[in-house]
């Protein structure tokens, strides 16, 4: 009997220790809502190096992100998706406070930085995962998006029909640490490739000289 009791006194007091332990740990946080002063937008126009730069100008952009959208596979790396058959495409998230900017003028600043008109690709970056598409997050964006695109393409002042897609935004998968601010990182690299990519003269051609980047 008395061994029986121990081992009760044992038990409760083992119940006691863990109730206060568990009382003295930290609560975990709930996640933070979106603040309403934050809208996302998701680009993809050929090379992100090439994408961030005329989005981190523009007065109301928050921030940017490099990474990977639009394709069947869970956190593609950059080798999968650059060899193509990822389904996904090089894009850039764009993070903005919709009180400075509007999504409107991210689609300006977007149409301006790539050649619409190509259906292969973005300038030496060829294959359709360099290929430009909107990714809409509902009705709104998609509703601007699509007006904006049939605005630029009514406009003629393009030779060619605008070719670039309006898709549903779904999982945006960031690139690898490296890829991001790479022209901040790597300047002289960036500016080497962006050169020798011929990014600038084709958006010269298409759109007349204006600050692209």
């Amino acid at each position: 009997m008395r061994s029986a009791s121990r081992i009760a006194l044992g038990l409760a007091a083992a119940a006691a220790v863990a109730l206060l332990i568990a009382a003295d740990a930290p609560e975990t946080p709930a996640p933070e809502p979106a603040p309403a002063d934050r809208a996302v937008a998701i680009f993809a126009g050929g090379c992100f190096w090439c994408m961030e730069p005329p989005f981190d100008a523009l007065p109301g952009v928050l921030a940017t992100t490099s990474g990977y959208t639009g394709g069947s596979v869970v956190n593609p790396t950059y080798e999968q998706v650059s060899a193509g058959g990822t389904g996904h495409l090089e894009s850039v998230k764009v993070d903005y406070d919709p009180k400075r900017v509007s999504y409107a003028q991210l689609l300006d600043v977007f149409w301006h930085n790539v050649d619409p008109t190509d259906a292969g690709g973005q300038f030496c970056d060829r294959g359709p995962q360099y290929t430009t598409a909107i990714f809409t997050s509902g009705d709104e964006q998609l509703a601007e998006a699509t007006a904006s695109k049939e605005k630029l393409d009514a406009s003629h002042v393009l030779k060619q029909p605008v070719v670039t897609a309006i898709r549903p935004a779904g999982p945006f998968y960031p690139a690898e640490e490296y890829h991001q601010n790479y022209y901040l990182k790597n300047p002289l690299r960036y500016k080497i490739y962006r050169g020798g990519c011929g990014r600038d003269h084709v958006l010269e051609q298409l759109w007349g000289a204006q600050p692209s980047h």
